[in-house]
Formats: structure tokens, sequence, C-alpha cells
């Protein structure tokens, strides 16, 4: 049908519900088909994207289908009887370059290379406002203290003031000489705006109210890297590229107040919330802390090893080489400033704990071996592909020909775009339950509430967990146990597990529900992994398998 209409070396992407006799085709133009079959009776078509469409889905009963397109990040859930959209989700169309959580950690604003301001809903995981003002890739991000105004700083010379009640841009900070900004601070009341300029190593401090520009700092020598306002004290520092961190006192007309040298750039800057301590991380791979009051390091932790970078795909030299030129690029403290987040170019993102100055624990965000240097270990052998042959006695001619075809083959093999593995920007949560980064991967939220997702299974109105409890005191174990199921908590239901005297597990065993005993033996599994109660729990697994072994395993 397809051929007969001239369509087919177009189409991309399709799929067919059987019910209701529907065949979906979309098209590399982003134009969707809908057709009833066996008829090939058109019920409508619909341009929806910009780029093809990748994949198509339809639901169980025939009504909403869904339409993935991978070039711009889109995912649409169409209704077609009421023609209208159920969901609609775009994510960066290039990598996201900063985070930063709303006071209350209920949103997240991300801002990406290709220009655009998100704001996202941390519960529902979705964007409910993008703006697109800014002409260039956005390198900053911020809330103010109120939460209902993000800033946004840009290489278009721009720094974007936006208003979440009415989702406008309200105000726009400009800089006298054209500046591409790099980084971006507001102090605690929101009232003043500073910005970094990577080309004309100044900073540029605004006031939000009137949007006039107030002072131009000058004095680094090279690209600002970072900024970061001390919550507690009118002070700013500002990090760059000429291996010094500058304290500047906005009370003494933004005079520096302090200069700190490094033994390397410096990249990043972040105040603890108390104050009272500066993290500073540069090139050479250390984390440094400092008593910014009297300019004394406290402290200093090695982070290069722990980055423990992967080898891309075309480098020469062991990762284990290629970490010495690596470093953290982002850093911030936890809410209660007893621990620091780090990451940087490479697939680790580091908790370390500030006054131990110890690694606590490293998080893997990726294991998607289509990115580029996932990989510690490269065989060499593998390079001959570049060329397609090995080595050859080499006359001129035989050089020219190799050289010649090599090219050939190099820009067959090289012309795809793979993206490096890399983490561009942490934040912690101000609960201190959470914590955000951006990466190649996406959008990333990590969380110790996880385990809070009230999930239940055949919930009926009596099973709270005060009823619960009562039924324990009464001593009816098993209906206590089946209740703690239904309402699916974990930590009642060890409650619940731990009440049963081991003389009474024999005979809670022996009358559980069949669907109730899987449900034990998963949460013993689990309970194995962390409690220090081996013995107890082995005889609540034992009594279950010799009691029920036979019937599970016939299923």
């Amino acid at each position: 049908f397809f051929n007969k209409e001239g369509d087919f070396n177009n189409l991309t992407a399709a799929a067919y519900h059987k019910k209701t006799h529907l065949l979906v085709t979309g098209f590399a133009s982003g134009i969707f088909h809908l057709h009833e079959l066996p008829d090939f009776n058109l019920i409508h078509s619909l341009s929806i994207s910009d780029q093809r469409i990748a994949a198509i889905s339809i639901n169980c009963t025939g009504d909403w289908i869904a339409f993935g397109c991978s070039g711009l990040g889109q995912l649409l859930v169409w209704e077609w009887q009421s023609e209208s959209y159920v969901l609609k989700q775009q994510g960066h169309f290039n990598s996201m370059v900063s985070l930063a959580y709303s006071p209350d950690g209920q949103y997240i604003v991300t801002g990406g290379e290709d220009g655009k301001v998100k704001v996202w809903n941390t519960s529902s995981s979705f964007c409910f406002v993008t703006f697109t003002e800014h002409n260039s890739g956005v390198t900053a991000v911020t809330f103010t203290s109120t939460g209902y105004v993000v800033l946004s700083a840009s290489l278009d010379g721009t720094v974007r003031a936006f208003d979440l009640h009415r989702y406008r841009n309200f105000r726009t900070f400009t800089s006298p000489r054209p500046s591409q900004f790099s980084c971006l601070a507001v102090d605690s009341s929101g009232e003043i705006v500073a910005a970094g300029s990577q080309d004309s190593f100044e900073i540029f401090i605004w006031s939000m109210q009137s949007g006039r520009l107030l002072d131009v700092l000058a004095g680094h020598e090279g690209p600002i890297s970072s900024l970061s306002f001390n919550p507690m004290k009118c002070v700013l520092a500002s990090a760059s590229w000429d291996k010094t961190v500058k304290l500047w006192d906005m009370l003494d007309s933004w005079r520096t107040k302090e200069t700190l040298i490094m033994n390397s750039d410096v990249l990043v800057v972040a105040f603890r919330p108390d104050g009272k301590e500066l993290a500073v991380a540069a090139l050479n791979g250390q984390i440094t802390f400092w008593d910014h009051e009297n300019a004394v390091q406290t402290g200093s932790i090695e982070g290069r090893h722990d980055l423990q970078m992967g080898r891309k795909e075309l480098d020469k030299i062991t990762a284990k080489q290629a970490a010495k030129g690596k470093s953290f690029t982002t850093l911030c403290y936890s809410a209660d400033g007893q621990s620091i987040l780090a990451g940087g170019l490479s697939k680790f993102v580091c908790i370390y704990n500030v006054k131990e100055q110890i690694l606590m624990k490293k998080f893997e965000i990726s294991c998607n071996y289509s990115l580029d240097a996932m990989e510690v270990f490269c065989v060499s052998k593998g390079m001959k592909h570049l060329c397609g042959h090995g080595t050859t006695s080499l006359t001129f001619t035989n050089l020219v020909s190799n050289i010649a075809k090599c090219q050939t083959k190099f820009l067959q093999n090289y012309r795809h775009f793979k993206p490096e593995i890399r983490v561009t920007c942490v934040r912690f949560c101000p609960t201190g339950r959470s914590w955000a980064a951006t990466t190649t991967e996406g959008l990333l939220l990590y969380s110790l509430d996880s385990g809070l997702i009230f999930d239940p299974f055949e919930l009926d109105i009596d099973v709270t967990p005060s009823n619960i409890h009562k039924t324990l005191n009464q001593k009816e174990y098993t209906m206590a146990i089946v209740m703690a199921f239904k309402l699916n908590e974990k930590k009642l239901i060890q409650e619940v597990v731990e009440a049963v005297p081991s003389s009474e597990v024999d005979v809670v065993c022996s009358s559980l529900p069949d669907l109730y005993v899987e449900k034990l033996l998963e949460f013993l599994a689990s309970a194995f992994e962390t409690s220090c109660h081996l013995e107890f729990y082995l005889t609540w697994a034992h009594k279950l398998l010799m009691l029920h072994g036979q019937k599970l395993k016939t299923r």
C-alpha cells in the first residue's frame, strides 16, 4: 500500500491494534497516519514533530497512541477519537549543563546547551514549563530564596529572571559590552544577582528590583569559572582559571576581602550551608576546604583516583594515565554540611565525609556502553579496524594508499556522534533526603525515601497501622502478618515479623495463605542483606520452605 503511495521510503515506525484493526504509521517528516484495515481507510493524519517518529505504541483499549521522537527527545500520547493530547513531554535537545532545587525541594530547574530552561516536578518527574528566550547555551540556573523566581545565565550575553506565577521573563540583565556568562549566583535575600564572564574576566552585579547594573568587579586574570554567595554573610566567592579564589565584601563597596592562592586552575567553589567553610575544586583533582574568615586551609581530599576515568574509544593511553589530568567540575554540600557531593568527566559521583575526608560512597550513574569513556580497558588490536589492516611493507606508494584507505575508513566509522559520559552538575535537595545530577543520561534523582511509595495490596478500610498493632497485641500473628502485607510498608512488616516468638513460627507458617508465603519469602530475602537477626530469619525461611516448598516448586 505504501509502495503504491510512494511513501514507503519515509516510513520509520508502525504499530497495529488487533481488536480495533487500527494501523498507525510514523514517517521521517514527523507525520503519522491512522488507517483502518483491511480496507486502508484513512481515519486521520497529523504532523506532530519536525523530526522522524522513532517509536509508536498503542494502549490495550486502542484509544491512546504513544509516539517517541528520539531526535528531539519528545514523548507524546494522543487520543485519536477526541483528537487531543493526553501527554506532551520533551527533554533538552542537547545535554543538560546545570540544575538547581527550589527551596522546598518540590521543583528542579535545568538549563541546557539548546538554550532552554525547564522546570520539573520532583514527585511526578514531568516538566511543566519551558522557557525558550535564550539564543545560546544556558550555562547556569538558580532559584531565589522565595522559590518563585528562576534565574539563568547564558552564552548569549544575558541573565534572565523568570516568574513562576505567570510563566514570563520579567527581567533581562546585560553587561555594557557583550560578554559570555559562564556562572551565576544570587544572594540569600534574592536582591543581588552576580554573573561571571569567561571572556572579559569580570564579575557583573545587578539589582533584581530595578534591573540596573550596580558594579563590575575586576581583578581576576582568567575566565571566571564559579560564583557562590555566603548564605549567612554579604560575601561573594569567585573562582577563576588564574589559580585564585577571591572573596568580595558587599558591605565594603565590593572590595576584595581575601585572595586564596591555589596550586592549579580553580573550577568550582561552594559555601557550606552555615557559611563557615568554603570548598574549592581545582584542575589537579583536589578538593580543598578553607576557613575563609582566617584564610586558612583546613583540609583536602585527593579525589582524582575516585573519579575512575573511563578510556575513550580513540585514546592511545590507559584510563589510569588519562585520569592524571582529570578533576571534579561540580561540588555541592549536603543540607547538614557534613558531606560533600562531587562529580566530573566520569561515570561516577562521589560523596565524601568532610570531617574525616574519606570517600563514603560512589554512585555509578550509567552502565550504558554505547556512550564514550565507559570502558576502563581498551583492546589495542581493536584499533586496527580504523584502517582495516595491520602493518605492511612501507614503500612510498604503499604509504600513500594506506593513508588514503585509512582516511576513508576513519570518516565512515567516526562520522557518527558518540556522546561522552559526564556529570555536569550535582545538587543536594534542601530537605537533605535526595540529590540530583545532570548527566549525559539526563536528569537523575537519588532519594532516601524511595521506600515510602504507598503501594498497598488488596487494601480494605480496616487495615491501618493501629489495627495491625492491636491484632499483634492479641497474639493473632498470622492475621497481623497478612494485614501488614496488605498495607505493604516495609518497616511495619519487619516490626510484625520480628514480634512473632520463635516458638510460634512453625504454627504461623502452616496457617499462612499461599499468596502471602511468596510475599514473606521475598521480604526475608531482602532482610537477610541487612538484618542482624540472622538465625531468626533463617528459622522463618526454613519452616516456610519445608511446609510450602513442594507447592512453590510445582509453580
